[in-house]
């Protein structure tokens, strides 16, 4: 009785590591998911799918470990546009002069390229000796790529670490 007891208690010792061995082959591998392209059209919930798709892999192959800034402009159609972008600009503007800690991303993203990018270039207006410093900082502007040399042109001097995702 007393070898019977010590097998079952053996066993029921055991059992939690073989079940563990066991899940742990029966997982299947977890699925890459291709990148979401650009839309076509100006609707904000599948631009909001992209940008998010876009900075999140971003964050990911960075390793960046703060959570991002995220400036959108909806499509220039859009009803009260102008104060969308005036509202954008006064954060992006504070947060710019404010100074971003380091090894933050900023991301700029919109179906309206060339208006984010005025936006951008707005925020960053040339540095002083009073500028915060902006060490590893990452700056992504995600549009088209008639407009990513004067955004990168505006940003540079900062020091950031510039990045262009052509939304297309």
């Amino acid at each position: 009785m007393n070898t019977t007891s010590r097998l079952m208690l053996i066993a029921c010792l055991a059992l939690p590591f073989v079940a563990a061995c066991k899940k742990e082959e029966a997982a299947p591998a977890a699925a890459v998911q291709a990148p979401l392209t650009a839309p076509k059209s100006s609707d904000d919930n599948e631009w909001s799918k992209y940008l998010t798709d876009v900075v999140k892999r971003k964050v990911e192959a960075d390793g960046i470990a703060t959570s991002p800034y995220l400036y959108y402009l909806p499509a220039e159609s859009t009803a009260d546009f102008q104060g969308y972008y005036d509202r954008q600009l006064e954060k992006a503007k504070l947060d710019v002069a404010r100074g971003i800690s380091e090894g933050s991303l900023l991301a700029y993203g919109s179906p309206a390229s060339a208006k984010i990018a005025d936006l951008i270039v707005a925020a960053f207006p040339a540095p002083t000796k009073e500028t915060p410093p902006m060490k590893n900082v990452k700056v992504m502007f995600i549009g088209a790529a008639a407009d990513s040399e004067r955004v990168k042109a505006a940003v540079t001097p900062y020091g950031v670490e510039y990045s262009f995702v052509e939304a297309k």
